[in-house]
């Protein structure tokens, strides 16, 4: 059996964690790409985004190497089972990175939050879930309140507005395909990472190559510093445990979970740590 904990309900201890630790890692990656991408003003979001699927990659597979977990081996039936996971996971990861680099953090965690209608919209229409109206008028005053602090931003960037509603649109959807591709008896959330990330991989060095956006991430300035290269693998690294945490809350809990824990992980003591730290490095 793939996944022994599928058996039985989870319990509320179990779904809480995975919900922290999904808050956590999406807390911590947006410091660190935020850094890399404005600070140091690394000039490929892509790069970065190929980084962080390798990493998912090589983790999952010396895992099932060594045993310790398990998913199926591939064959012929496996990209029908997984899409549209594969083209929805590359949208956000490229969209998610971009909109980082092009807007302010509070500006972007504000218009994060559209993700939350969005996640409940697609689960009534792929999933069929119905929410009471105490839930759905919840949400609904989130997005007021996310309209009225978009309302006062001065600094106005209708690129970096659009990838993050692009980003908004692929979350939401990723969300609710990943939760309804993860049945264990088929390929289980180790299966779905997994094949997300060997799928998109090869196609988006691909794009990066022909765009002239690798030659730009090889050319970096500061590939010498140490500093930076630490960062750039961290970052690497939370992109799989983001990854990773991402199916765990959606796994244990619902997409709209996962969707309000990714909207709210940003508090206003976070947003002034980013203005009181956000310096560009001398080059």
């Amino acid at each position: 059996m793939e996944e022994p904990d599928a058996a039985r309900p989870p319990s509320r201890l179990v779904r809480l964690l995975s919900a922290l630790f999904y808050g956590t890692c999406s807390f911590l990656i947006v410091l660190v790409n935020k850094a890399l991408l404005t600070t140091y003003g690394f000039p490929s979001p892509i790069v970065l985004g190929i980084g962080q699927m390798a990493t998912t990659i090589m983790i999952l597979y010396v895992s099932k190497l060594n045993k310790i977990i398990h998913f199926p081996d591939f064959d012929k039936r496996i990209p029908g089972k997984l899409f549209p996971l594969p083209l929805l996971y590359v949208g956000n990861h490229i969209s998610g990175l971009s909109s980082t680099s092009k807007l302010s953090l509070p500006m972007f965690t504000v218009l994060r939050k559209f993700t939350i209608p969005l996640t409940l919209l697609l689960e009534a229409i792929i999933l069929g879930k119905q929410y009471s109206l105490n839930i759905i008028l919840s949400v609904l005053a989130i997005v007021l309140g996310a309209f009225i602090a978009a309302g006062s931003d001065l600094a106005f960037n209708l690129e970096g507005y659009i990838f993050v509603f692009l980003n908004d649109i692929f979350t939401a959807a990723n969300g609710v395909y990943t939760k309804q591709k993860m049945d264990p008896k088929e390929l289980g959330k180790y299966g779905v990472l997994f094949y997300n990330a060997c799928f998109m991989i090869i196609p988006t060095v691909i794009i990066s190559v022909s765009t002239g956006d690798f030659q730009q991430a090889t050319e970096f300035s500061h590939w010498k510093n140490v500093l930076f290269i630490i960062q750039f693998l961290l970052s690497c690294l939370l992109g799989f445990l983001l990854m990773y945490s991402t199916v765990l809350c959606s796994y244990y809990n619902s997409a709209l979970t996962t969707a309000v824990v990714g909207a709210i992980k940003h508090g206003r003591w976070f947003k002034i740590l980013l203005f009181n730290t956000e310096q560009p490095v001398k080059t």
